[in-house]
């Protein structure tokens, strides 16, 4: 599933089981000793998709450690994401002299609870949620929208460093079938800005462009995946103001 979603120049691995395998490195292990073993399991197994994914690209296992906010580092020369949910794992890397950035995610193929829709949407996504499903009703769109923002996610934070807001950008999701496009966008005068520590940040004046995905749903999983191609994204010394924060969930 995760290939389909790639560019060729991308590696892509993904299970719907815990693996077993090579052991984890040292700096791994101390990051979930106390964490439970189901936790444990999954950490691991998304780390083994990972160097499995190196491997494909010549590069060698190395450990992926967290930073400071939860996101994984990737050897020197590569840039990757990682995703998991209920009975599914998946890991992308690319060279960086392809990509300046992938982001994947897969969340349960499932509508998201009213609340939880109203929170991650602006009034225009929900205007074209309700769209989208009068012409395709079998397709849960508001769990690929929201699946769509942690990808892109996931492409900002390591070029830009700092927190992002789901109405700080926009989706718009294109249908074919169980596969489809999508384009996310930054987005100013986010209806939340008054809730963050710099409430003069603009996402758009960063200069971070708006990037297209892919994305299927189906088998009870929605997957999406961007990869920005080398020299797409400005570098941290080129942006405008942003302001710092966290991950929502550590990989």
């Amino acid at each position: 599933m995760i290939r389909t979603l790639l560019p060729a120049y991308a590696a892509g691995r993904e299970s719907t089981r815990e693996l077993t395998g090579p052991t984890l490195f040292e700096a791994e292990r101390r990051e979930v000793a106390d964490a439970l073993p189901a936790r444990r399991a999954e950490y691991a197994t998304v780390r083994r998709l990972a160097r499995s994914c190196l491997a494909d690209l010549g590069v060698p296992p190395a450990a992926l450690v967290r930073d400071i906010h939860g996101a994984p580092r990737w050897p020197v020369g590569t840039v990757g994401s990682l995703t998991h949910c209920r009975g599914y794992r998946a890991a992308a890397v690319a060279r960086s002299r392809d990509a300046d950035g992938v982001g994947i995610d897969a969340e349960p193929c499932a509508p998201l609870p009213s609340r939880v829709l109203a929170g991650v949407t602006s009034a225009a996504e929900r205007a074209h949620l309700a769209e989208l499903g009068a012409r395709r009703p079998d397709v849960p769109w508001c769990q690929v929208l929201f699946s769509a923002k942690e990808a892109y996610y996931k492409v900002w934070y390591p070029a830009m460093g700092s927190w992002l807001g789901f109405d700080d950008a926009e989706v718009v999701l294109e249908p074919s079938g169980d596969q489809g496009t999508f384009t996310v966008r930054p987005v100013s005068g986010g209806a939340r800005r008054a809730r963050r520590a710099d409430a003069a940040f603009d996402p758009v004046a960063t200069g971070f462009p708006a990037l297209p995905g892919r994305w299927t749903a189906g088998t009870g999983l929605v997957v999406t995946a961007i990869a920005a191609p080398a020299g797409s994204l400005p570098r941290r010394a080129q942006a405008g103001r942003t302001a710092t924060g966290t991950l929502r969930c550590a990989q």
